[in-house]
């Protein structure tokens, strides 16, 4: 931006004034470092001015600071001429004008110009301050043997010098500056925007924000821990495939309302049917060759039929029962959450295979997946309140009654399982319902609950 408008300024001026600034303006560039720049510009000023010397100070902070001058690379505050090049400096800033002298006829203050010209056994002294932005950031001075150096044309030409060349040395200063000096700089500006004439907005809105941090570290509130939360049965049983078998009948789907005893399903029996037929014709068999050897008083035969019998009357029982676990029915009293044969008949299964899972529709536990980042605010024993995505406007309390140990990774965060019990059962909640819970944490400042998770990152960050 500063080489743009320094381009910008070159075009409006004639070409007898062109190639010293475009000198001036490649000796400032052609430097990296603030100082070097400053002693290559002023040593080329004095070159091209036909001056006996030129120096630059910089303006901060209500005092100049003498840079660089053509006479010397090195510059030591203790003689007594950098201090009087300095003090003629500040007096031409704080006038904001360009002094001249002895040709100054103004009521501008020269105090200090007349006593460098002392000092220095000069003929005239030209002091320019050089504005940046609206601010004033430094001074050229220059000297001269002749007491009649400087007239109004020599003058012109220095004005456009300083106004081109000392935004150039500027710039180079500000990139230099230590962080500290421009975190400063800004807190300044900034402080003389919010009590300056302007920015009405930016200065309500300061106000608003110093009150609204007052008021958040005196009063408090209720903190609490959010964190999303699913219902799931107090007790969960599982129907499994009793045998090997075919599906031949399904009663009940997912969803269902169901009581203990209820028909669920029904496996196919005609394999058992035939068995069970087959082993009682053989009872009935053994049974009147074990009556006959009674008769006859055979007592080997009797206790060898009465081994076959035993062992056929056992196999009939056991078919009869596998003939009767074709009949699924439910364990208790409640809701299929998942099973749906329907779509499955006439499919084999095998035993130990899950058919059904039912839970009661009294006897609820909230499953809450809290963050690891606030696990340390949550004890048993705590109250909360869960809001449910299927009905938003009911507020279900309950009571946190587990804690895991084991955390769990999901979408790149670590949650802990923590088990809550609802207080009251409700006809309208099912198992599975999603929503969010809120867990009372108890009472802290208003700034502790708004702030307290950006320090906590703060210091672990710190730390790490």
């Amino acid at each position: 931006m500063i080489l743009e408008q320094a381009l910008d300024n070159l075009h409006t001026h004639d070409d007898q004034q062109l190639l010293p600034l475009v000198l001036l303006l490649a000796a400032g560039l052609e430097q990296e470092e603030f100082t070097a720049a400053a002693t290559a510009v002023v040593t080329k000023i004095a070159e091209l001015m036909n001056c006996s010397s030129v120096s630059y100070g910089s303006y901060e902070n209500y005092q100049c600071t003498l840079i660089a001058s053509s006479q010397s690379a090195s510059i030591d505050d203790r003689m007594n001429l950098p201090l009087a090049v300095t003090d003629a400096m500040q007096e031409a800033i704080s006038q904001d004008a360009t002094i001249v002298v002895p040709q100054n006829k103004s009521r501008l203050v020269v105090r200090a110009h007349t006593e460098l010209l002392r000092q220095a056994k000069i003929g005239a002294i030209c002091t320019l301050p050089v504005n940046h932005n609206g601010k004033l950031v430094g001074a050229f001075l220059l000297e001269r043997q002749s007491e009649v150096a400087f007239d109004k044309e020599n003058i012109s030409i220095y004005k456009l010098i300083a106004g081109l060349i000392g935004p150039v040395l500027h710039s180079k200063y500000l990139e230099e500056r230590a962080l500290s000096s421009r975190v400063v700089e800004q807190i300044e500006m900034t402080r003389q925007s919010l009590l300056g004439p302007k920015h009405a907005t930016l200065k309500f809105a300061g106000i608003v924000v110093s009150m609204a941090a007052i008021l958040s570290m005196v009063f408090s509130g209720e903190y609490r821990v959010t964190a999303d939360a699913a219902l799931e049965g107090l007790v969960e049983r599982v129907v499994i495939t009793p045998i090997d078998g075919y599906i031949l009948e399904a009663h009940v789907r997912a969803g269902d309302e169901v009581s203990k005893g209820d028909l669920l399903a029904v496996l196919d029996d005609k394999d058992l049917q035939l068995e069970r037929s087959r082993w009682f014709s053989e009872q009935q068999q053994i049974q009147r060759s074990y009556r006959a050897a009674l008769s006859a008083q055979d007592r080997t035969q009797v206790v060898i039929l009465k081994a076959r019998l035993d062992q056929v009357t056992a196999k009939l029982e056991l078919a009869e029962e596998r003939l009767a676990r074709t009949r699924i029915t439910a364990p208790l009293n409640g809701v299929i959450v998942t099973g749906d044969l329907s779509k499955s008949l006439g499919a084999p299964v095998e035993r130990g295979e899950v058919l059904f899972e039912v839970m009661p529709m009294t006897d609820y536990r909230v499953m809450l997946k809290v963050d690891e980042r606030t696990i340390g605010q949550v004890t048993e024993s705590q109250r909360g309140t869960l809001a449910l995505n299927g009905f938003p406007s009911e507020r279900f309390a309950f009571e946190v009654t587990r804690i895991t140990p084991v955390s769990q990774a999901e979408d790149g965060n670590n949650y802990f399982l923590v088990e809550a019990r609802l207080d009251t059962a409700n006809q309208l909640l099912r198992p599975g319902m999603q929503g969010v819970a809120k867990i009372d944490a108890g009472e802290q400042r208003l700034g502790w609950i708004l702030t307290h998770e950006i320090f906590d990152w703060l210091r672990l960050w710190v730390w790490a």
